[in-house]
């Protein structure tokens, strides 16, 4: 494996290449889309090592970082992003999971394959495997929650909402309070308002998700409660800079709309 101080000097070399094209003008007059290229490559080359993805930066050091994009770069893009449910996924497994439920044809399955389309934001594909799931066990508390923050997703609050309603008033806790989220989103754009913020206070006094936080703190300033919103992002930012960064990386969405809404009100 190679070493970090191996992709340090990586790094220098693409960045050297790239600034040595720009500063050769007659080469840059003559062939204007290598120096695009080059600087695309570096780009991708960037988002490889903040990735981790290192077999794929020493790929692109060989110009093939628009494979890079097509492969990585582009599925990264979610809808989902911010909203992602607990537990990691992993693309190889998706042809496992189809193996297995080809066999098998097991609840477990579908609702395993169902997560990692959910990851990946391809909502289209997460339903019908969480329906498929539902329907060779009807009772399982996972892929009814699931099923809803897919529904949710999907734009469809109505009917996520009676679903995890269900969830929620089985386990209030399900999924590390994850489940009780999406309630109080669905609630939220259903225009019901009142209910969601009852539910987010559920949520803030168990757990300190800046995802919670934020949309709460929304909640207060649509009702002119200006104090205590700026309570919640405060606590939010307070929170973010003593947090790992595998923690800063997974809320920066939310982290980012309240350095946002704390600008606006001051």
């Amino acid at each position: 494996m190679l070493s970090r101080g191996c992709f340090i000097t990586l790094a220098d070399n693409v960045v050297a290449t790239v600034l040595s094209s720009i500063l050769n003008l007659p080469s840059w007059l003559s062939f204007p889309g290598a120096i695009l290229y080059s600087i695309f490559n570096l780009w991708m080359f960037v988002d490889a090592i903040r990735r981790r993805e290192y077999f794929w930066a020493v790929l692109i050091f060989f110009g093939l970082g628009f494979w890079y994009f097509l492969s990585v770069f582009r599925g990264s893009v979610s809808p989902t992003q911010g909203f992602e449910l607990p537990g990691a996924h992993n693309r190889k497994r998706i042809r496992e999971l189809q193996a297995k439920i080809h066999h098998l044809d097991n609840a477990v399955h579908y609702f395993q394959l169902g997560d990692i389309y959910f990851q990946q934001g391809k909502l289209d594909k997460a339903e019908p495997c969480y329906r498929a799931a539902l329907e060779r066990d009807p009772r399982d508390i996972d892929a009814r929650a699931h099923l809803g923050q897919c529904l949710l997703r999907q734009k469809k609050p109505a009917e996520a909402k009676p679903l995890l309603e269900g969830v929620v008033a089985e386990n209030p806790r399900h999924d590390y309070g994850y489940s009780m989220m999406a309630l109080a989103e669905a609630l939220t754009a259903l225009g019901e308002k009142a209910s969601a913020k009852q539910v987010w206070l559920q949520v803030t006094a168990a757990n300190s998700y800046p995802r919670a936080k934020v949309q709460l703190a929304e909640l207060y300033l649509a009702d002119g409660q200006t104090d205590l919103a700026k309570n919640e992002l405060k606590e939010i930012l307070a929170d973010d800079d003593h947090a790992p960064a595998f923690q800063r990386k997974r809320d920066r969405v939310w982290t980012r709309r309240a350095r946002s809404l704390a600008r606006t009100i001051g």
